[in-house]
């Protein structure tokens, strides 16, 4: 499972892709993963993840730049690079019509997994994942979230040193969600293994990731802890909804020292970070501005605030 230390688990640089038709999905991202790191990859549908995670499991050739794997480049020798990862796609890919343990055993033979390991690994996982009662069963029966289980203990069977989960939680209900989200992390925590995770869901990045990239567009806009990427916000800010043209009330909050650069618009909503600046001193300097607000709030920033001042959009855009 452990991976060599001198170099990342990933190594993505200048990596695109273009499509035929003409769009260009990925323009030229550069980011590393360290073995045993769990990276995110953050941004709405269509930000250009899923054709990311693509090109790194092999399913999607590169127009241009390089992608490494534990050192193997994955355009040039897809075969190693996909031997020592495993994926889990957004949509199911198990057979419905199979038991759970049938579904095991053709993936960990595709695979080259001897039978015995393949046994062997099958219960360890499946038992971590808390589905090893339900393997006698067709996969028809099993709940979303059973599923989704399922197709993780598929994609650890063949005991990767790269794991990549694309969405892995879209589509389940909050509890069960919370649950995997729970399961993954004790799995990543008791193997050392590799993630990277793409999402939308802001929860998930906090709760998985030591770093996560905030893909916009094809382009990677910001990049580090969660921690590190909120505090460029400061501790605190004021979330205003503006009665009339919310750019222009943030001209007038710039032109009183009220708002700095990194204060942003979207629709009727100006957002202040206000670094270390108390909150009721930034109220009480509004009231002499003139600036009609039918509603003033003060509160965290989240990963969501630092998504909407770099691009203008919501990270959880569906």
């Amino acid at each position: 499972m452990l991976m060599t230390e001198d170099r990342p688990a990933i190594d993505v640089r200048g990596l695109t892709k273009t499509y035929d038709s003409g769009v260009e999905a990925v323009k030229g991202i550069d980011f590393e993963v360290d073995a045993g790191e769990a990276f995110g990859l953050l941004g709405p549908n269509g930000a250009g993840k899923s054709t990311t995670i693509g090109m790194l499991t092999t399913t999607l050739t590169p127009t241009s730049g390089t992608a490494l794997l534990d050192g193997f480049d994955v355009a040039v020798d897809p075969r190693e690079a996909r031997r020592i990862s495993s994926v889990v796609f957004q949509d199911a890919v198990v057979d419905r019509s199979f038991t759970g343990r049938r579904n095991l055993e053709l993936h960990a033979k595709l695979w080259g997994v001897e039978p015995e390991r393949a046994k062997a690994r099958g219960a360890e996982v499946t038992e971590a994942l808390r589905i090893d009662e339900l393997l006698g069963r067709a996969v028809g029966t099993y709940s979303g979230g059973q599923r989704r289980r399922l197709e993780i203990a598929r994609a650890l069977i063949s005991d990767p040193r790269v794991l990549f989960l694309d969405e892995p939680t879209v589509g389940l209900d909050p509890r069960i969600r919370h649950e995997l989200l729970d399961v993954i992390a004790g799995l990543r925590a008791e193997s050392g293994i590799t993630i990277l995770l793409t999402t939308h869901y802001l929860d998930e990045a906090e709760r998985l990731c030591d770093r996560v990239a905030i893909i916009h567009a094809g382009e990677i806009v910001a990049l580090g802890t969660p921690a590190a990427l909120r505090a460029e916000l400061g501790r605190e800010l004021l979330e205003l909804r503006i009665d009339g043209d919310a750019p222009s009330a943030l001209d007038i909050l710039h032109a009183h020292g009220i708002a700095g650069d990194d204060a942003f618009t979207v629709g009727s909503t100006v957002t202040v970070p206000l670094h270390d600046r108390p909150a009721a001193d930034a109220i009480a300097a509004l009231q002499e501005t003139g600036v009609a607000a039918a509603a003033i709030t003060a509160r965290r920033p989240t990963l969501d605030d630092v998504y909407l001042r770099l691009t203008g959009a919501s990270l959880s855009t569906d």
